[in-house]
């Protein structure tokens, strides 16, 4: 049985990935760590970057949150960051169809 968040090496390589867009979209925004944990509400900066580097996933409370303080649409952000955090639900749902990061700016 496949456990959500398992510290797998697969599971940390996609982590990695998805704090690589993460990071990738944060940059383009022209924000700091510590401007996206303000956003956020988060107590600290470093949650950010543990996220970024792939050693923490995002809070799924703060997807939609996160999307709005990166300046992208919401609905294909949650869907990106699910092809890295919930691969196997994500195929469930959506196959092999891939979202890429210049898709996360179109409505």
């Amino acid at each position: 049985m496949h456990k959500q968040g398992a510290r797998t090496p697969e599971n940390m390589a996609l982590r990695k990935d998805a704090g690589r867009i993460i990071k990738i979209l944060r940059n383009g925004a022209g924000l700091t760590q510590r401007d996206v944990s303000i956003a956020l509400n988060m107590k600290y900066y470093t949650m950010i970057a543990q996220i970024e580097a792939g050693t923490a996933r995002c809070p799924p409370d703060a997807y939609a949150a996160l999307a709005n303080v990166l300046g992208v649409n919401t609905s294909k952000f949650v869907q990106k960051l699910m092809q890295y955090y919930d691969p196997h639900t994500y195929s469930a749902i959506w196959g092999n169809e891939r979202i890429e990061v210049q898709d996360l700016y179109t409505n």
